[in-house]
């Protein structure tokens, strides 16, 4: 079986698989191909993919000549008409979002997995990218705040006087929000967190910041660890509850999403013009609608004073640790498909596999994703 590597489209500067994760493969009887020059941005060269046994080929011939094709981003509209009924595709499909394109795969009659929609198992935690890249999201969009923050994250006794801490605001504590408390709390700023999850109290409690709690909120057993959406009722007491912390924050990062819809509004634009000036706000979920209403992805504007950055692209800004995270992910899934010898096994008998499929035999098969796209 021969499994591809392509070479992701600017500005994406993570590759899927660094040379380490693309040994591995090689060690399973697996044949790799990469594409020219795809972990140049990763800080990986074309002799060190050489070097572990992989063969440098074109764009082309990695699509063409791969039983098995791994990508981070979705393929290009001329790369599609490439595909060949059967092959098999592995990537960050965004299916809930990029209906379109999941409808185009289908047609093209390719099984194509998304790693962004396997399940939230003990056993797939290893699989988790979604997990791996929050965790870069949280570190870095902490970095940025502390940077263009006009003031010191920590307290400081200094000649001058006491210098108070900077306090900063996270919403949602998934892991994202866990990461960006800890970076903030070993920076040491002051920290508090807001989660419509009670699960997620002992986890804040846990990393030394103070959970704003709302009471009546809604969970769901089944939306897999996921937040959902809340009741109009409960939606004005969160409000409420996160408008008086905002105001009184130097920093807030928001990183609370729900799979499939818009992300929560949590910061109107009577609360940003209540803040302090020269406060920073870092919008994680800018792609998705954004957790501040005057949120714009991928731009950064100035509204009363207040900063507004809204990136939800922060992995591609550390790819080295971002790419092997990814590639770990990404192999223990493909281990999954691959059998004894290196040939491919489409096991659907393992919940994993099943559950990570969008498109099988020219239908998407993936009951949620078909539930959104019918929606």
């Amino acid at each position: 079986m021969r499994i591809g590597i392509l070479k992701e489209q600017q500005p994406e500067n993570r590759v899927v698989l660094l040379p380490e994760a693309a040994a591995t493969l090689i060690k399973l009887q697996v044949e790799v191909l990469v594409e020219q020059g795809a972990g140049m941005h990763a800080y990986a060269d074309d002799a060190m993919y050489e070097a572990i046994g992989a063969k440098i080929v074109s764009h082309k011939e990695v699509i063409e000549l791969s039983d098995v094709l791994l990508m981070i981003n979705a393929l290009s509209s001329d790369d599609i008409l490439l595909l060949s009924r059967g092959k098999v595709i592995i990537g960050a499909l965004n299916p809930y979002y990029e209906k379109d394109y999941v409808k185009t795969l289908a047609r093209t009659g390719v099984t194509a997995f998304s790693m962004d929609v396997i399940p939230r198992t003990t056993r797939a935690q290893a699989m988790d990218i979604l997990s791996s890249m929050a965790t870069v999201s949280g570190y870095k969009a902490v970095l940025r705040a502390a940077n263009e923050l006009p003031k010191f994250f920590p307290m400081l006794m200094t000649a001058a006087g006491t210098i108070s801490p900077a306090k900063v605001l996270i919403l949602g504590a998934g892991v994202a929000g866990l990461q960006a408390i800890a970076t903030s709390r070993k920076l040491g700023a002051v920290v508090e967190a807001f989660d419509v999850r009670t699960a997620a109290k002992e986890e804040v409690l846990g990393l030394g910041a103070k959970f704003v709690e709302v009471e009546g909120a809604i969970e769901d057993k089944s939306a897999g660890g996921y937040a959902i959406e809340q009741t109009e009722e409960f939606k004005q007491r969160q409000a409420q509850a996160v408008h008086d912390h905002a105001i009184k924050s130097d920093v807030i990062i928001g990183t609370a999403q729900i799979p499939g819809k818009r992300a929560p509004l949590l910061i109107r634009t009577e609360t940003v013009e209540a803040m302090r000036p020269g406060s920073i706000i870092i919008d994680l979920a800018a792609s998705t609608g954004g957790n501040c209403e005057l949120t714009q992805n991928n731009k950064t504007i100035v509204h009363h004073g207040v900063k507004i950055i809204g990136h939800s692209f922060f992995p591609s800004e550390m790819p080295t640790d971002a790419s092997r995270m990814l590639g770990k992910n990404y192999i223990n899934f493909i281990k999954l498909l691959i059998t004894k010898d290196g040939g491919l096994n489409l096991n659907w008998d393992d919940d994993i596999v099943k559950g990570t499929v969008v498109t099988h035999e020219g239908e998407i098969v993936h009951e949620r994703v078909k539930s959104f796209i019918n929606s």
